[in-house]
């Protein structure tokens, strides 16, 4: 009896080995013959055809297939365990042999059943992810994505691939949508470096392209001159996401989500980027997957607030206190309702204090993301995703944004300066003119620096100038600790 166990748990690790010990030679030959050129071929994909394997990610066909065939494979596992275990056992047997035999055999079979059914389920997730988040193109609407060439390299004719990433406070006992978060990710598609530009949400006059029709409306940018040069919170670049769609419903045309498209236009004129598509996260959800990844890990430089409200202004009667702080240190691991916070905190902040959070959290989620992280939590990532994000960026071009992502994960990942105090020292009058010429300055290509020769002994050594506003500063730096206040 334990030879007919040992020999019955040989069959499950080799499939068709049993079957071949039990005298089935041709069946067994064919089934081990089977397995061993499926874990070729699973070896082969995995060490020279990963590009395959992320394209096979995000195909919402392939993956139905892929789901069938894990269920078949566990199953026909499975099969193979019962029918080698009768081959194998002795023909006289008694009762409480039988009984330890089917046991054993039970065992192996949930040990098979429940991997199966966590990769299927796994591959039904990533499914239901990219089919109601990513829509196709022939299936979506948008006034202002760019069109896609399935035959060619989406970024052939892109040496920049302008992203704008939004965070929204849109939820339950919310009314509105008011994207406090506008970052625009300018990513060189050759080499992956990114830069982060974050908008601020006070900006006032938001520009449009000549050629929109929302220029006509508003020429000298998203504000109403009946109301003088005084702060117009309803004209705030976080407010154009629900108020300009209320005002003038459909004046973009056929769209899934008008106030992106608003956003997207405004950011392109302002910052003088072709702004190809947009991601959107409220912040719930923001929450959510930093929940499902474990965290991230920052550092903390200054108490970050954790609440607080200005109500009617600073030392008003309607100004809520924070209900508590983020305390400094270095290599804080945050849970999702901490990191929101980090993110977003700004009683008693600056905005400019605010955006430098916002990208160093992003890095750190970037960052956080490893396969063991995605292998065990994949499912949980998946439904916060799924139930939570929204984006233009079509189906057919996922396969070559997910290879630009690995190339971004590996890069520099910089943050340009806008140095608001000498551009635009308030948010009623921006300079977007001197906000174009640092971008551009900023992501224009870098030119190998030219070498200095040695110093002669006796020479004296000048102060190394202060970079201009604009110089990319890489995150690693601009997110380390360094505790100089806010």
């Amino acid at each position: 009896m334990p030879s007919a166990i040992a020999l019955t748990l040989v069959s499950a690790l080799i499939p068709g080995s049993g079957l071949l010990m039990g005298g089935r030679k041709k069946l067994g030959a064919f089934v081990l013959t089977i397995s061993v050129g499926l874990l070729l071929i699973a070896a082969y994909v995995g060490l020279t055809r990963r590009d395959s394997i992320l394209a096979f990610a995000v195909s919402p066909r392939q993956l139905l297939i892929a789901t069938a065939a894990v269920v078949v494979l566990g199953v026909c596992w499975i099969w193979i365990v019962v029918a080698s275990h009768k081959l194998l056992r002795p023909v006289s047997m008694t009762y409480t042999g039988r009984l330890v035999g089917s046991m054993f055999v039970g065992l192996l079979c949930f040990a098979i059943a429940v991997p199966t059914t966590v990769a299927a389920q796994t591959v039904m997730a990533q499914r239901d992810l990219v089919g109601s988040v990513f829509q196709s193109e022939g299936n979506s609407k948008s006034a202002t994505r760019p069109k896609v060439d399935n035959n060619k390299d989406p970024w052939a004719k892109t040496p920049r691939l302008n992203l704008l990433l939004l965070g929204a406070d849109d939820g339950v006992g919310r009314t509105g949508v008011r994207t406090d978060t506008v970052i625009v990710a300018s990513i060189d598609t050759r080499t992956g470096d990114t830069a982060l530009i974050s908008l601020s949400r006070n900006w006032m006059r938001m520009p449009f392209p000549a050629d929109s029709p929302l220029h006509k409306v508003y020429p000298d940018g998203f504000w109403d001159p009946r109301l003088g040069n005084v702060e117009q919170p309803e004209y705030y670049l976080d407010s154009m996401y629900d108020n300009v769609p209320r005002q003038h419903p459909g004046i973009l045309g056929q769209t899934d989500n008008e106030g992106a498209d608003v956003v997207k236009l405004a950011a392109s004129a302002a910052l003088g980027l072709d702004i190809d598509y947009y991601m959107q996260v409220n912040l719930a959800g923001f929450r959510q997957i930093i929940d499902a990844v474990g965290g991230i890990t920052v550092n903390v430089n200054y108490r970050v607030p954790i609440g607080g409200d200005y109500g009617d202004g600073p030392g008003s009667n309607t100004a809520k206190k924070p209900s508590g702080y983020i305390e400094p240190g270095p290599n804080q691991k945050l849970d999702g309702y901490h990191a929101l916070w980090f993110a977003r905190g700004r009683y008693g902040l600056s905005d400019p204090s605010r955006q430098e959070r916002q990208r160093c959290t992003i890095h750190a989620l970037v960052n956080s993301v490893n396969p063991a992280t995605l292998v065990t939590k994949y499912q949980q990532i998946a439904s916060a995703g799924k139930q939570l994000l929204r984006t233009d960026i079509p189906q057919e071009i996922l396969p070559a944004f997910i290879q630009l992502g690995l190339k971004v994960k590996s890069a520099n990942v910089t943050n340009v300066d806008l140095d608001k105090t000498k551009n635009f020292p308030t948010g009623k009058n921006p300079d977007y003119t001197a906000m174009q010429e640092i971008i551009q300055k900023a992501i224009a290509p870098k030119t190998k620096p030219v070498s200095t020769p040695p110093k002669k002994p006796g020479t004296k050594t000048t102060a190394t100038p202060t970079a201009p506003a604009g110089t990319p500063q890489n995150l690693t730096d601009a997110c380390a600790y360094n505790p100089t206040g806010k």
